[in-house]
């Protein structure tokens, strides 16, 4: 029985999208597999790991007065797409349980399950928050977030990141405990407040799918699901059920000692210093020296050796003497891509505010540690 007969990135693209989300090992061995079912002119791909799931569609096959639904290697079947050229032509034929794939004179057979003993999230139908913004505006909001979300974290809400509507604003807030890094995002109408924690896979994958293009994405939210549809993909997620901690605490409200950097030159002194720092060690330390004019960076090692930099600043108040992990610091000018970042500064016991002059709602706080 012949399934499909088309080219190969008719195939390709859609399975793409959906299997960056399926588990090379599972307890479940049809977690692995990608759901495939076929409705006259539109063939759905669905894949699952129970926590988040991706359906896409694609209508670009030959109208066919079939229906079916397999369930096959998602890994093994993109496999075999990609080791062919993008021009041939793949017919999909099912044989005694088993997926022939014919591409010009190459045949494999793979091993199917039934599709009815495919797990789905069960979808609810009337959200409590329904929100539509543009692709590249949620794009940026999670990747000026995204890199402080804590990894395996004990504390197990740390592991996600916080999305809150907040009357005409969509936020979006990460910690680790030792950093925090705040965004937000004008909506067109006024909401009631709703918060979510969305797992740090959900938020990796997110972005890798969303496009940098005023295309429209739909954001629903559910009691412990969430919900974006764009383009021909819609991911369901279940979220983190805990309590967030609270953020406006941790933003600092009487750092007046400031002065402008610009951010290329920043992270290029740092890169530098960071050279000789303890490579091995999980917190790796950077020294700040600020006095007038005068912004100094220096990085030691276990071996005594030791890196300094000299940036020149407009700064003409009290000297400071301050340490970060400067992982912290990379990660923040890796990510960003404006020109000039602004630091602000209350003591040397205190956490430093970085922000954008590009973007008032963007903020990353770092907490001082003892080197």
């Amino acid at each position: 029985m012949i399934l499909i007969k088309t080219n190969r990135d008719t195939l390709l693209k859609p399975l793409q999208i959906v299997t960056g989300i399926v588990e090379r090992r599972h307890t479940l061995p049809i977690l692995s597999n990608v759901l495939i079912k076929q409705d006259k002119d539109k063939v759905s791909f669905l894949a699952t790991d129970l926590e988040i799931q991706i359906e896409t569609s694609t209508k670009d096959f030959q109208p066919s007065d079939q229906t079916y639904s397999i369930t096959v290697s998602a890994k093994k079947f993109q496999d075999i797409l990609r080791a062919f050229p993008a021009d041939l032509e793949v017919t999909l034929l099912l044989q005694d349980s088993r997926l022939q794939i014919k591409i010009g004179k190459s045949s494999f057979n793979l091993q199917v399950l039934p599709a009815e003993d495919f797990p789905k999230i069960a979808e609810e139908t009337a959200p409590e928050t329904k929100i539509t913004i543009q692709q590249k505006e949620l794009k940026t909001l999670l990747h000026h977030v995204q890199f402080a979300i804590a990894q395996q974290d004990i504390r197990y809400y740390l592991n996600g990141l916080l999305l809150l509507i907040e009357k005409t604003s969509l936020k979006a807030v990460a910690t680790d405990g030792h950093r925090l890094s705040y965004m937000a995002i004008n909506l067109d109408k006024s909401k009631d407040k709703k918060e979510i924690i969305l797992p740090r896979k959900t938020v990796l994958e997110l972005s890798k799918q969303l496009n940098d293009n005023e295309d429209p994405v739909t954001i629903e939210f559910f009691q412990n699901k969430i919900r974006f549809t764009f383009a021909d993909i819609v991911m369901i997620s279940k979220v983190i059920d805990g309590k967030f901690p609270d953020y406006n605490r941790v933003i600092p409200t009487e750092n007046f000692r400031k002065f402008d950097l610009d951010r290329l030159t920043f992270l290029q002194a740092l890169q530098r210093v960071s050279i000789l720092s303890n490579l091995n060690e999980k917190f790796r330390g950077v020294r700040f020296v600020i006095t007038n004019g005068i912004l100094r960076i220096l990085c030691k090692n276990n071996e005594q050796e030791e890196a300094q930099e000299e940036l020149e600043i407009q700064y003409n108040d009290e000297e400071i003497d301050i340490s970060f992990n400067i992982t912290y610091l990379l990660d923040l000018l890796n990510n960003l891509n404006c020109k000039t970042i602004q630091c602000a500064f209350k003591d040397a016991n205190n956490s430093v505010l970085i922000t954008t002059l590009e973007n008032e709602e963007f903020k990353y706080i770092v907490m001082p540690m003892r080197i």
